[in-house]
């Protein structure tokens, strides 16, 4: 007999009230519940070469799969001023960079931050200054097409602060046109309202090292040929930050925080000089300590790009371990080929839980050799160790998943809810079993512990939602804060439903009414982590079907309808990112597979069998190519929403499959509730 950890349930530490058979939901039910229905022959065709390909592209040694996760070129641009600040802009990386950046421009002359969008006013100086760095005229006809844009979108004052901070070190941008990121933001106690602690996690990983630079305001030669004086239209080489910041009244927050930048602008150099050394060891001292465990600060690019820098301004030396191990991290971003490109970060685990997830539903052995080391590998990335949410939520207790490979100190909960979700799916011998039955403990326990004030669920903190922190100057990322979402807060749902959580239990009441209070006022629901009312509508449906929802209540019924009126022609589904800056743009865009499979799935959850569906199936069934996969050239993954995005290369193939194989479900209960209906029927 299986110990199980039930067994522990009646430890005073779990103080979440559970349904008695949490446990035993785990275990995934070996048996087919319809072995002899008929399953259309090219639909399991279908089915079967996706299956195929999607195995093949797993990571054999280790058992985990991790697709290139790419991004617009700005993260491209960014390396090759890196290479640059770090005295190695001969390097051959640069011209491979800058071969990457120029194919990408648009025919306009700019770049955009998202595939077939419009040309984006900091991508575009950021892609002209590489290639300057990269020894390219500004005489050559793509480089005067890029000035002729930038000047239509309104010139190089016009770029984001991270920018301008880029362009600072290198002597093109005066300083004091920057906002001001003093390191003293570390002297604030947690308990003082503005503190670091209240801004989103990978503001956090963003700024504090930012903050070091921004104390040592390094002066660095800009290469002759890389200098910028042609896109300045005057003398100015900055502009006061009352004009960056756009139309604002005297009586705001914004002119409040324009007057505290001025303020710590006249005191910079004028303080005594020991709180400045106090708060850049602090800063030092905190990135060190998160860099502990991690495949970076946040192990994401912009955290890892700026914590280089940041060594570099306090002195550490090119043979410093602890600088070579970022440069190390950096490289491995890069993704092979003629021209080179940069990833934001790596998605194994997310990446992993999603494929086991589309293998599982879609038919695949419970006890598969693959599921089986995948979920071995999910269950050993349990992050065991507190980290910065802890701030925001002291009662919760460690047990969690990340995005990445290592990040010990940033956990997130749809990371935590969706590798839960695939645990279940998986057949696990003993030792297994009891593995994962703790770490699933311990990861619905700290997600439990992480539930907003509103109900919903955020990405990496608890209640992190002072909006006044968008008001701050260096603000203009558009993701200051960490707010619960609709789709992670869908997703917790869907776990918490499939292991017997319903809305008898007060957790789940309150997300409900979380969740119905954010509905728009079509029937969609907004996308945060991925594009966009597509996303967001699906995502929520799954969750309230898991916890078993009626779902025909009006407002469910308005979700599914609004998902129906957005159905394109060729049965398809698609919105591309525009839709973050015009919402009335929601459900416009090319057909993409990824988006089709959201749909679908969406519908399915709301009880929705008809001719949408069958449509949407078509469309999934007909644009599979020969390999097993689907072609999609759109970004559906959200980063910063207006200013960064992301193309997961995985999600139009995995959830495709999944979403094949709900429907083959489906198929099969059809045909078993027909067999049903006949026998009955001839008993009279």
């Amino acid at each position: 007999m299986i110990r199980t950890v039930s067994a522990w349930l009646t430890s005073t530490r779990w103080i979440y009230r559970k349904p008695k058979d949490w446990a035993d939901n785990l275990r995934p039910d070996l048996a087919d519940p319809h072995p002899d229905a008929a399953i259309p022959e090219d639909l399991q065709t279908v089915v079967n070469r996706a299956q195929n390909a999607m195995l093949q592209q797993q990571n054999q040694e280790e058992g985990f799969w991790c697709g290139p996760l790419k991004a617009d070129t700005t993260v491209d641009s960014d390396t090759v001023m890196l290479l640059n600040f770090l005295g190695r802009g001969h390097s051959i990386k640069v011209r491979r960079f800058a071969n990457r950046i120029l194919k990408a421009q648009l025919p306009d002359g700019g770049w955009p931050i998202y595939a077939n969008g419009p040309a984006d006013i900091s991508a575009t100086v950021k892609a002209y200054w590489a290639l300057k760095f990269a020894g390219h005229s500004p005489n050559e006809p793509s480089m005067v097409r890029a000035r002729r844009k930038i000047r239509e979108l309104g010139g190089i004052h016009k770029v984001n602060t991270y920018t301008k901070f880029y362009l600072a070190i290198f002597g093109q941008y005066d300083w004091a046109g920057v906002p001001t990121i003093p390191p003293e933001l570390m002297l604030f106690p947690n308990w003082f309202y503005f503190n670091v602690y209240q801004m989103s996690s990978w503001t956090r990983s963003i700024v504090v090292p930012l903050s070091i630079v921004w104390a040592r305001q390094p002066s660095l030669p800009c290469p002759p040929h890389a200098v910028l004086s042609e896109l300045f239209p005057d003398s100015r080489r900055h502009i006061p930050l009352s004009e960056a910041v756009g139309p604002h009244s005297f009586v705001s927050w914004t002119n409040f925080f324009l007057w505290w930048d001025r303020g710590l602008k006249f005191l910079e150099g004028r303080g005594p000089h020991w709180i400045r050394v106090w708060a850049l060891r602090l800063a030092e001292d905190w990135m060190l300590e998160r860099l502990q465990g991690s495949d970076g600060l946040g192990a994401i690019y912009p955290g890892i790009v700026n914590t280089i820098m940041a060594m570099k301004c306090l002195g550490y030396g090119e043979t410093d371990p602890r600088l070579t191990e970022q440069l190390q991290v950096l490289e491995r971003l890069e993704l092979p080929g003629e021209d080179l490109q940069m990833q934001p970060c790596q998605s194994p685990v997310w990446d992993t839980a999603i494929s086991v997830i589309a293998l599982a539903e879609s038919g695949l052995d419970r006890n598969h050799p693959a599921l089986v080391r995948a979920a071995e590998w999910l269950i050993s990335r349990e992050i065991k160790t507190g980290g910065d949410w802890r701030i925001g939520n002291s009662k919760g207790h460690p047990g969690g998943w990340a995005f990445e490979f290592n990040n010990e100190f940033y956990p997130d909960v749809d990371d935590t809810a969706m590798v839960m979700l695939a645990l279940r799916h998986v057949y696990l011998d003993e030792p297994l079993t009891v593995l994962r039955e703790k770490a699933c403990q311990r990861g619905l326990h700290w997600m439990l512990s992480m539930q907003g004030a509103n109900g919903g669920w955020a990405a990496f903190d608890k209640d992190n939602t002072k909006t006044i922190f968008n008001k701050i100057p260096f603000a203009d990322h558009n993701a200051m804060i960490d707010p619960p979402s609709v789709d992670v807060t869908g997703r917790v749902l869907e776990f918490l439903g499939y292991i017997g959580f319903d809305r008898s239990y007060p957790c789940v009441e309150r997300a409900a009414g979380y969740l119905k209070a954010e509905q728009e006022s079509d029937g969609s629901w907004y996308g945060r982590w991925g594009v966009n009312y597509v996303y967001g509508t699906w995502q929520v449906l799954r969750g309230l079907a898991a916890i078993d929802e009626d779902m025909s209540l009006p407002y469910v019924r308005k979700a599914a309808d609004w998902l129906k009126s957005v159905q394109h022609e060729d049965g398809g589904w698609g919105e591309t990112c525009a839709t973050y800056h015009d919402p009335g743009l929601k459900g416009k865009g090319p057909s993409t597979p990824s988006q089709t499979a959201w749909a679908v799935q969406g519908l399915m959850a709301a009880r929705v069998y008809d001719e949408s569906v069958e449509r949407g199936i078509e469309y999934l069934m007909s644009t599979q190519r020969e390999d097993g996969t689907w072609a999609e050239t759109e970004f559906t993954g959200t980063g910063f929403p207006k200013v960064f995005y992301l193309e997961y290369t995985m999600y139009r193939n995995n959830f495709p499959l999944q979403t094949l194989g709900t429907y083959l479900r489906m198929v099969k209960e059809s045909q078993r509730e027909a067999e049903r209906r006949t026998m009955a029927e001839a008993r009279f």
